[in-house]
């Protein structure tokens, strides 16, 4: 089962993983009886089937089990997900990496303006990174207009990229020239 397709059945039956088979059932039931199709005031026919689902799987032992190790790796993936989050390097760097990547593009296309692109084994070398993880920069890159495929294939930036350049560059000068006068 894919992350995107996993469903929590403990946090849809909101009880605690290490809940025993009693509590199960009693959620099960509620929930039941809440979201049952002729329940006039709360029917709501997805969310009925879902509870039916998640007590047919929580309910067994045998495929409790096997559900817990999915949801296991699951939790692992979300704890990943919010580690990353939280740490303070994340989006200060991508934005570092990102300028960092614009600035390689933008000395190219000044060095070399009929061949200006780069591949994805250049910037593994420059950057010391590999293209899996540049993958995300060269998404927001492109998504912004800032970079774009030459005819090989390549990659290079765009006029909006050397406007974005140059203005990234006349900020740092301001904000140089401001903390120098102290």
């Amino acid at each position: 089962m894919e992350s995107r397709d996993f469903i929590d059945y403990y946090e849809l039956l909101e009880i605690s993983p290490n809940a025993n088979s009693g509590t199960i059932e009693r959620m099960f039931r509620y929930f039941a009886h809440r979201y049952h199709p002729d329940n006039k005031e709360t029917n709501d026919r997805l969310r009925f089937d879902r509870v039916l689902e998640a007590h047919s799987i929580l309910g067994n032992a045998e495929h409790r089990a096997k559900y817990d190790i999915e949801y296991k790796a699951h939790s692992e993936v979300r704890w990943k997900i919010a580690e990353e989050v939280s740490n303070s390097n994340g989006i200060g760097g991508d934005a570092a990496i990102q300028n960092k990547m614009l600035a390689i593009l933008y000395a190219r296309r000044r060095q070399n303006i009929k061949d200006p692109g780069l591949g994805n084994v250049e910037f593994e070398r420059l950057l010391g990174c590999p293209t899996e993880h540049l993958e995300f920069h060269f998404w927001y890159l492109k998504e912004k207009g800032w970079i774009a495929k030459t005819e090989t294939g390549a990659i290079a930036i765009t006029v909006d990229g050397v406007d974005r350049m140059h203005l990234e560059r006349r900020t740092n000068v301001d904000k140089k020239l401001l903390t120098d006068q102290r």
